[in-house]
């Protein structure tokens, strides 16, 4: 039936083209977002002539696509076009764009309508009185707060007639008015000089000629030449302008600089197309200062520097997540063991502070070294990998055992009580930091989630710099601690007390042990969390043994057995946990299939982008929820805020759907659609209206009266 119909449109469309002998545009495709379709600056075309064939697109408010170069975020729009032989199609004409500030980004974009032009060329063997058609495979990218990627087909049919055609009536004026105000090069002069952290472009030439130069801005070709968000300070002069611009990865992070930097200049006046070669600014576009509204220095508020703020700012909240109270106990061991010595408190304020960062830039550096590769991940990465886990929860269950007393490390058990100071000294800071960073950092606190976006779109050394930014926020408080000598006399003075408060901090780590326990099993099945419980008898009974050994080398007694017996069983545990590791078989998604309540909450279905749609087209609101078994704010969340009779009742009388995206095992579809919405981690809660209209992000730390009432507005 559909085919039936494609048929006969085509066949009325044809008609009217041969009973008018004007070009017909094929049916306006609305892709969500999006009206398309094919328009004609003329209604024929001649035999060896070319006209412009422009793509109309018809952008809903608040929502905007891309011009040829994106900005710091988005993608162009591509146009691959199907023409008879020997026709062809030459380059995109580009309006020139609208700025778009999103957070810490800028963007080149479209909103409204945007048409843009295309020349089309006919053979000169074309067969007067012969109608053809142009088809258009159109991809593009559409954004509000989150990026939605889109397509349409598109269809013209043009007439080929003997002489000049005159101009399409409706669209004839339309795409004129286009190609007449688009960028186009206009003989200036254009060079640039990199100087110091600045790069000075100076533009001269006729139109620019005592023009008004306010609210001048150099869009470039190239992503990657200048910070986009970055102000453009403007210096005029008699023959043109100059404007210091912030250089990009090409000029300053590692890149190789251009020969040519090439772009349109815009101004109240028009915009022009440049080609800038390397040279001195001439005086003539420079001396008589910019407008009065634009003294003002550049903003340090948005590009790099908003990305680092936040991510310092984020950074010092992630103490505070639910992600890191595992580790907090044997922060504070190990501050409590030297509070009186300020030299070596002090020590291991900065000790732990490299661990920290050096951990931080490892696993960046790791991530952006597997983006690299193709893979779709994300931040927490390495929580995904059931081999890391199951080490990660022998290490916990070590270390509490250490604290317990049951082994020593750095000191023997018969001055453990008045040595209990002398403990968790250079390497147990470093030791403390870096597992904390690993531990914690998978999950994202406020303010941490735009800024590791930004990073993960910027050149790799930029993209270090804030990942660095994130980690000196992390450690900032307790290395502040470690300075502040006010705080450190609070404490009590040294003794027995400390090994008793050493003893009762182990079992948070005891917790956090058995906390990736569970998380193995979600991610490994019954049969390798089998294997690495066993691990984790032989582990205890190994450091038992050790122990043991440390007593009778104490006293004088032979311990050599021990210690060699407990060092076997130990490398046991570990050969028997990474063979669980290796052989771990999760479930899918569609075996585990929906989600039962525990108690009087929601009932999970499984997320999918497919399910998604299914569910707005029927009209009913969705929230989505990104999570993690790894990740303790998702589950702190889960428990607080959606597992409450209210809340089911409010998804009941909303006709509402709880769907659960579980990013527990590495899944690139979920990768991508965090990516989506800007996001490399979990938690991220979306929902998604009845009425189709545009999907809101909740924020991450949830309760339930904001779980209802957002659903409620969804439902209206």
């Amino acid at each position: 039936m559909f085919l039936k119909r494609a048929v006969l449109a085509l066949q009325a469309l044809l008609a009217a083209t041969l009973l008018t002998g004007a070009a017909v545009a094929g049916p306006v495709v609305n892709s969500g977002h999006i009206e398309s379709e094919l328009v004609a600056q003329e209604s024929g075309i001649a035999p060896g002539g070319t006209i412009y064939v422009a793509l109309r697109q018809k952008i809903i408010p608040g929502w905007h696509t891309y011009w040829r170069n994106p900005g710091d975020a988005g993608e162009a729009t591509k146009i691959t076009w199907t023409l008879p032989q020997g026709w062809s199609a030459g380059d995109m004409v580009w309006p020139t764009p609208q700025k778009a500030k999103l957070g810490p980004l800028l963007d080149y974009a479209y909103e409204g309508e945007v048409i843009i032009p295309v020349p089309i060329s006919a053979p000169a063997e074309a067969q007067v009185g012969t109608t053809i058609s142009l088809n258009a495979a159109v991809q593009y990218l559409v954004c509000e707060q989150v990026c939605v990627p889109e397509d349409a087909k598109l269809t013209l049919l043009l007439p080929v007639v003997a002489g000049a055609a005159g101009a399409d009536p409706k669209w004839g004026p339309v795409v004129a008015d286009v190609l007449a105000k688009a960028p186009k090069p206009a003989g200036l002069k254009a060079v640039f000089k990199l100087d110091g952290a600045s790069l000075k472009l100076a533009v001269t030439g006729g139109p620019l000629k005592g023009a008004d130069m306010a609210g001048a801005y150099f869009f470039p070709y190239s992503p990657k030449v200048i910070e986009h968000a970055a102000e453009q300070v403007i210096d005029r002069g008699p023959e043109g302008l100059t404007l210091t611009l912030k250089p990009g990865y090409d000029f300053v992070g590692g890149g190789t600089p251009p020969a040519e930097l090439q772009g349109v200049i815009a101004t109240k006046a028009g915009a022009w197309e440049v080609t800038a070669t390397a040279g001195d600014p001439p005086a003539t576009a420079a001396g008589l200062g910019a407008p009065p509204a634009e003294t003002a220095p550049a903003s340090t508020s948005g590009g790099l520097l908003g990305a680092l703020a936040f991510a310092f700012l984020g950074g010092l909240i992630l103490n505070l997540m639910p992600c890191v109270f595992p580790v907090l106990s044997m922060k504070a061991a190990s501050l409590a063991g030297h509070a009186h010595d300020a030299g070596k408190t002090r020590l291991q304020g900065l000790v732990f502070l490299l661990g920290v960062v050096a951990t931080f830039l490892a696993l960046a550096g790791l991530l952006l070294a597997v983006r690299a590769g193709g893979a779709a991940v994300g931040w927490g990465f390495q929580l995904q990998s059931p081999l890391v886990i199951a080490g990660l929860a022998l290490l916990m269950l070590l270390v509490a055992l250490n604290m317990s007393g049951v082994f020593e490390i750095g000191t023997s058990v018969q001055n453990v009580g008045s040595g209990a100071s002398a403990q968790g000294g250079a390497t147990g800071a470093f030791f403390t930091g870096a597992l904390a960073v690993v531990v914690a950092a998978p999950c994202t606190a406020p303010f941490m989630a735009g800024a590791l976006g930004y990073a993960l779109t910027q050149p790799a050394i930029i993209s270090l710099a804030v990942f660095l930014a994130l980690a000196l926020g992390f450690a900032a408080p307790f290395v502040a601690v470690a300075f502040i000598p006010g705080l450190l006399k609070l404490l009590p003075r040294p003794g027995a007390w400390m090994d008793v408060l050493k003893k009762g901090l182990a079992f948070p780590m005891y917790g956090a042990a058995l906390w990736l326990v569970w998380v193995f099993a979600q991610q490994s099945g019954p049969l390798s969390l089998a294997h690495l419980l066993a691990a984790g008898v032989l582990a205890a009974f190994g450091a038992w043994l050790y122990g043991l050994g440390q007593e009778r080398r104490a006293s004088g007694k032979p311990a050599l057995v021990s210690i060699l017996v407990a060092l076997v069983s130990l490398g046991l545990a570990f050969t028997i946990a990474t063979f669980g590791a290796l052989h771990a078989a999760p479930p899918t998604a569609a075996a585990a299939g929906a989600e039962a309540p525990t108690g009087p909450g929601l009932a999970a279905e499984v997320w999918s982008p497919e399910k998604v749609a299914e569910l707005q087209a029927a009209g009913r609101p969705v929230l989505v929820d990104f999570t993690a078994a790894w990740c303790v704010t998702c589950q702190v969340n889960e428990k607080v805020a959606l597992s409450g009779s209210k809340v089911a009742e409010a998804f009941k009388a909303q006709n509402a759907v709880y769907l659960k995206a579980d990013w527990t095992n590495r899944d690139p579809v979920i990768a991508k659609a965090l990516a989506d919405f800007n996001r490399v981690g979990v938690p991220l809660y979306v929902v998604y209206p009845k009425n189709g209209g545009q999907p809101v992000i909740l924020p991450q730390l949830l309760t339930e009266g904001l779980v209802i009432e957002a659903i409620e507005k969804a439902g209206q």
